[in-house]
């Protein structure tokens, strides 16, 4: 059953992905990786609350799936927590982090995001921000990082900082992803941005670590 389930898996990554068959075979391979198999199947059950959509207990938000505009959490207690964490850690290491950017509201995103239109024409905006209702620092659970010195906050450079090198193989041991990944813009969307972090907990950050893909490939949502 569970190699019947692989091979459905790799047939659909391999239709629905347009990067080379030597990178597919890497993807198909960590997926194998999750283990058990039945608990990453389990966590891909859909269902949408009052208008929020969760894969498993996952709150999903992308250019495609939105929340409402009256959603406002605000910064979600145990992602802040676990942040703290993150970030006594790296200063224990030397590193300056600082956070940029948390919660924000639909009204605040749909300010950000036209603005940024305005200054870049929508094309262009729509690469690094996110329309009203499509931004993940509307769930409370996503943040942006900098480091003190700010010179390269929010710039793709930040992840050859000491911050941005340490987030990309720390930041799961604290429950995060670096949710906008490099190479992977086709599939998110948006640019890669090694600031941007999202809470997903301890287990299933490591799993999607692990596997090397994004939220959407690993919940399937890839077309």
């Amino acid at each position: 059953m569970k190699r019947l389930l692989i091979a459905g898996l790799a047939a659909f990554l391999l239709a629905g992905c347009s990067e080379q068959s030597e990178q597919h075979l890497s993807v198909i391979d960590n997926i194998k990786q999750i283990n058990p198999l039945e608990k990453w199947l389990s966590s891909k059950e859909k269902s949408v609350v009052d208008g929020v959509t969760y894969y498993g207990d996952t709150i999903i938000v992308n250019k495609s799936i939105s929340l409402p505009a009256d959603y406002a959490p605000g910064e979600n207690a145990e992602a802040r927590a676990a942040l703290d964490k993150l970030m006594t850690a790296g200063t224990a290491e030397g590193l300056n982090f600082a956070i940029r950017s948390g919660f924000r509201s639909y009204d605040e995103q749909d300010v950000l995001y036209h603005n940024y239109v305005a200054r870049d024409g929508k094309a262009a905006a729509d690469t690094y921000s996110a329309e009203p209702g499509h931004s993940e620092h509307q769930t409370g659970l996503a943040f942006d990082l900098g480091s003190r010195e700010s010179v390269k906050d929010f710039t793709i450079s930040f992840g050859d900082t000491p911050e941005g090198k340490w987030l990309q193989t720390h930041a799961q041991n604290y429950g995060f992803i670096i949710r906008y990944p490099k190479g992977k813009e086709h599939i998110t969307g948006y640019q890669y941005e090694p600031w941007h972090i999202r809470y997903l907990g301890d287990d299933l950050a490591q799993d999607v670590y692990k596997s090397g893909l994004t939220l959407e490939e690993y919940f399937g949502l890839v077309k």
